[in-house]
């Protein structure tokens, strides 16, 4: 159940019209880095975590409703940019100088002028407000959402999601030089931080949370490096000396087509790791049965209840 407060988070305000600004702005609404895109991701994410991990279902819910008030600030934003377009302005940080800009034919036919140049959608379909799509005018696609039903895997995606909006918002500082919007922008890039250390620590919670999944990796394909760009290789904690977290070594494959031919395309390996695929056997067996276990523990008795209300 969700609740609607008319008051901003953050209270978003512009000192002057700018409807290029809002056309690039419309990324952070309607794009695939944007608000919309992250508050869908995590709410979807969230009703695959409610049973197993009701901890995180709830921090995912909360991160979710925090990203549609992110979208309400955006669209605010982009409605108060586009000031003689719409025709209203809500909460301005300084009238006068909006009055001041706008007086007069001229200014006014400026501002509608500068409006179609950035995004015909203004003035022909939105009356002057924001639309679902970005700056290009392509529409939001739900093909944007990564939600995979493993949680490790989705916290992952969220680690990514919140460092490429953090981007987005870095990069569109730049390209304003209205202090209010700077302002929201700074706030808004500031909280992707904070929901990235939160998915960090989420996922920290979760052990094991590697490899994602239930299955393990085969011991005979998992510690080799390709070297295949050999003009000029370089090596580092990626490809040599032990494996982070793992406890392998790497083993750096010099010349990766010999290696193929050598090994009937990595189908003849060294027995050396036939003790390690057994235990590797075990361990499947062992974390499909924990898996399966805590899936089943999480189901309820009799009827299925999302919600157990209470006086």
């Amino acid at each position: 159940m969700f609740h609607h407060s008319k008051d901003l988070q953050f209270n978003a305000r512009v000192s002057r019209p700018d409807p290029v600004f809002a056309n690039i702005l419309l990324e952070q609404f309607g794009g695939e880095n944007g608000e919309l895109a992250a508050a869908m991701q995590y709410f979807t994410q969230a009703f695959g975590a409610k049973q197993p991990h009701p901890d995180k279902y709830d921090m995912l819910m909360d991160i979710a409703t925090e990203e549609f008030s992110h979208l309400e600030i955006v669209g605010a934003t982009i409605q108060m940019l586009l000031k003689g377009v719409n025709g209203s302005l809500k909460d301005a940080a300084d009238s006068s100088e909006i009055m001041q800009v706008l007086d007069g034919k001229a200014a006014k036919e400026n501002i509608i002028h500068a409006a179609l140049s950035a995004n015909p959608h203004f003035v022909m379909l939105s009356s002057g407000g924001p639309r679902l799509a970005n700056s290009q005018g392509i529409p939001w696609c739900a093909s944007y959402i990564h939600s995979n039903g493993d949680l490790t895997v989705d916290l992952r995606s969220n680690l990514a999601s919140e460092s490429r909006a953090k981007l987005v918002y870095e990069h569109l500082m730049k390209f304003t030089d209205d202090p209010y919007v700077k302002e929201t922008l700074s706030f808004l890039m500031t909280r992707e931080v904070a929901h990235y250390k939160m998915f960090e620590a989420a996922l920290d919670t979760i052990q094991p949370n590697f490899p994602p999944g239930v299955l393990q990796a085969d011991p005979r394909f998992t510690q080799q490096y390709f070297n295949l760009s050999p003009e000029k290789s370089f090596t580092g904690p990626w490809n040599e000396g032990e494996m982070p977290g793992m406890n392998k070594e790497w083993e750096f494959v010099l010349d990766p087509a010999a290696f193929v031919q050598e090994t009937e395309g990595l189908t003849n390996m060294d027995d050396d790791k036939a003790l390690e695929l057994e235990e590797t056997e075990e361990l499947n067996k062992q974390m499909s049965e924990e898996k399966s276990a805590e899936v089943i523990a999480a189901e309820p008795d009799g009827i299925a209840q999302w919600s157990d209300y209470s006086k």
